[in-house]
């Protein structure tokens, strides 16, 4: 819902709206994007919806109309007045509303591609603000965003920042690089790569030659730009990357700057301002004298500003400036809090690690226990187990607990199937055996709300199901979450003692960080899992920990921080 309202927000202010009128829309995207509420679910109760801070009663009707048909009626009407393609314009780089409004205006461009016929047709020269420089900077952000539109996985954002920065620390005197942007706050997508570079080789007189370096990088597949002090490419998966050169005084302005979120610094910024100051990428200086008062750390900036360190996961303008400048923010969960993994697979089914394997490689990370949970049946393609090998392998994985004498502890368990009506792939007798039960969906994503809502707290009322795995079935940049009423059943969960799973995969990082928040809202039990193939896999336990860290969990929402004899008490009751 927010990206309509955005987009319906962008589009009145193409059509040259009243600015009241936009920035109400602008508002009510904020608030759907931060709210935890199912405003699917509340559009049936319109007081419910006015509760929601930003939401007044015309917007209340827009939301009630959106839950019903999906769309927005005033942003169908614009659409048709403009066309789609006015909305794909928007993500070409320094394209805003007023800019496409002048395209139509002058040239009727409504079109990435009707403006590179325009540019190549000479149309938009002597147009205001279409200077040469202008013109050719649209032209080549055409051709930038046709080769790399979309967004990047967490984990392949960090594997290009790791290996640039073990490059650009080759340098003699480049002491520190550092990413920021949404790579630094976790974001579970990156749209692109901010690094920073601070150390002797980046004063005036010496980054020549650091620029030199840093554009003769091995994996530039082409170059945006190069100048004094900072460096732009694109990497061969179509990753933009900027390298900025910063002296080390400014660094801790920088690095707050660039890290974001827009909507943090704009907030900060505000603070900064009614204090007397004015806060930049440089510094944080006097408003009458312009002196500096804070700049080599993001630590010397929020103090001067009355306020604690803020973790750059909480970086959202969800509510910590204010609990920062109060000194209550919480104390976010760390990896040192783990206790164990509930969730991986084994050479049984689709895995390629034995038990053995995967319990010494959790020992390596200072475990105490692990679960092991291959899949059942249904899924024929992972050589599901069906009773009788369930059975057997439950005594394979107590001999190799039995083996690790008291090193680790290793539960057997299962990852059983939801079938399309919520029963289960295996039967009662069978999962009365297993210490950890993981109930996932992994087929018929095309149901209804309904039918998939149903089919979830069906499962979730099954007495041995102690976990929901991966509860939306999302796969990053491939596969939309299912529909469901995430509130319900994260709500029923919740009566029934069902822990939901956050399955730090970089390719679920599923339930995301804004239904975790809701999770722990509700009361509902939570556990972060790897769900690793593979005992190499148990290390990228670190993305699901930024979505925690995001959601403002503690140690205390998290029950693999219990011991392994604590866990299994907290953990729903079996029969």
């Amino acid at each position: 819902m927010g990206r309509l309202l955005s987009e319906t927000a962008d589009l009145l202010e193409i059509d040259g709206a009243d600015s009241f009128r936009i920035r109400s829309y602008r508002r009510a995207a904020e608030a759907a994007e931060q709210t935890t509420v199912d405003l699917v679910a509340a559009a049936a109760d319109t007081a419910r919806l006015l509760e929601i801070p930003g939401i007044g009663k015309s917007m209340a009707a827009n939301l009630q109309a959106l839950a019903t048909t999906g769309t927005l009626p005033l942003r169908e009407e614009l659409l048709t007045k403009y066309g789609v393609g006015l909305l794909e314009l928007l993500k070409l780089p320094s394209m805003g509303p007023k800019t496409v409004a002048l395209l139509w205006s002058a040239a009727q461009i409504a079109s990435i591609d009707a403006l590179a016929q325009a540019i190549e047709a000479g149309r938009l020269t002597g147009l205001p603000r279409m200077g040469e420089k202008q013109i050719e900077k649209l032209r080549k952000g055409i051709e930038d965003y046709r080769r790399s539109a979309g967004r990047f996985r967490i984990d392949e954002a960090e594997e290009a920042a790791r290996r640039l920065t073990a490059y650009l620390l080759t340098f003699a005197g480049v002491e520190r690089v550092t990413p920021a942007g949404s790579l630094r706050r976790g974001r579970e997508t990156a749209g692109d790569l901010d690094l920073l570079v601070t150390g002797p080789a980046c004063t005036p007189e010496k980054t020549a030659s650091l620029v030199e370096y840093v554009a003769a990088y091995p994996g530039i597949h082409d170059m945006i730009a190069k100048g004094e002090n900072k460096v732009s490419f694109h990497l061969g998966n179509g990753l933009q990357v900027d390298v900025r050169l910063l002296p080390s005084a400014s660094y801790g302005a920088a690095l707050q700057y660039f890290t974001g979120s827009k909507a943090h610094n704009v907030a900060l910024r505000q603070r900064a301002l009614k204090m007397g100051y004015t806060l930049s990428e440089w510094a944080l200086a006097t408003l009458n004298d312009e002196s500096v008062v804070a700049a080599a750390t993001e630590e010397d900036i929020y103090a001067a500003l009355g306020m604690d360190w803020i973790a750059p996961e909480l970086r959202e303008n969800l509510g910590e400036i204010e609990s920062a400048a109060r000194h209550a923010l919480p104390r976010l969960i760390e990896a040192r809090d783990l206790r164990g993994d509930l969730h991986m697979h084994t050479v049984a089914t689709d895995g390629h690690s034995t038990i053995r394997e995967m319990a010494d490689a959790a020992i390596a990370c200072g475990y105490a226990y692990i679960a092991i949970t291959d899949h059942s049946k249904n899924l024929a393609m992972t050589n599901g187990l069906d009773e009788k090998r369930a059975l057997e392998h439950i005594g394979r994985i107590h001999e190799v607990d039995l083996e690790m004498e008291g090193r680790i502890r290793v539960f057997a368990g299962i990852e059983v199937d939801i079938l399309a009506d919520g029963t289960l792939d295996l039967d009662d007798e069978v999962l009365a055996q297993m210490e950890i039960v993981i109930a996932s969906v992994h087929t018929r994503f095309e149901q209804s709300r309904e039918e998939m809502t149903a089919r979830v707290l069906r499962a979730i009322e099954n007495p041995y199901v102690r976990i929901l795995g991966h509860p939306t079935g999302r796969l990053l940049l491939r596969r939309e979450p299912f529909a469901l009423d995430t509130g319900l059943v994260l709500k029923r969960a919740a009566e029934l003692g069902v822990a939901v799973e956050h399955n730090a995969a970089p390719e679920r990082l599923d339930l995301s960080d804004r239904d975790l928040r809701l999770a722990k809202e509700l009361g509902c039990k939570i556990v972060i899992d790897t769900d690793s193939h593979d005992a190499r896999n148990l290390g990228k336990m670190e993305y699901g920990l930024r979505q925690l860290r995001r959601a403002w969990l503690g140690p205390q929402d998290v029950l693999n921080t219990l011991g392994p004899i604590e866990l299994l008490k907290e953990l729903r009751p079996v029969p």
